[in-house]
């Protein structure tokens, strides 16, 4: 069986952290996946409007920052997640999804998410529409 869909739920905004489960992303989409992702609790910082560019890398790595950055550069990938962000959109292949709880908890709003979003969502309702019919779950 071939995969058709990924589904990723990614819960940590930290730059460090976020760009693992946004590499996926990627890969799923020049995959030819449809891939899904849902940004719950901090994560949901990075679909406000000016904020994932503010993200910096974990408190444990924050001399590190730079370095890593450079390094993201190095391997053709923006350096900015809203540039990455903005990229996935792009490929027609990937939706993103504020978890409404944390948009809540966050104030996350429709009117200040990221023009690349998707929309505001409940947990159930992505566990049960694209969760559970994808072929591959991640959660980050």
């Amino acid at each position: 069986m071939t995969p058709k869909r990924m589904a990723i739920v990614i819960r940590e905004a930290a730059y460090d952290r976020i760009l693992t489960p946004l590499a996926f992303a990627w890969l799923g989409a020049a995959s030819d996946l449809q891939v899904d992702l849902l940004f719950v609790n901090w994560a949901v910082r990075a679909l406000k409007r000016g904020e994932a560019e503010k993200l910096r890398v974990s408190a444990e790595h924050v001399e590190q920052d730079a370095w890593l950055r450079q390094q993201v550069a190095a391997a053709g990938m923006p350096t900015n997640v809203y540039d990455i962000l903005r990229a996935l959109k792009e490929t027609g292949r990937v939706r993103l999804y504020a978890c409404s709880l944390a948009a809540q908890i966050f104030d996350v709003t429709s009117e200040t998410l990221v023009p690349e979003a998707d929309g505001i969502i409940g947990a159930t309702t992505f566990v049960l529409e694209h969760m559970a019919p994808a072929d591959i779950t991640m959660t980050f």
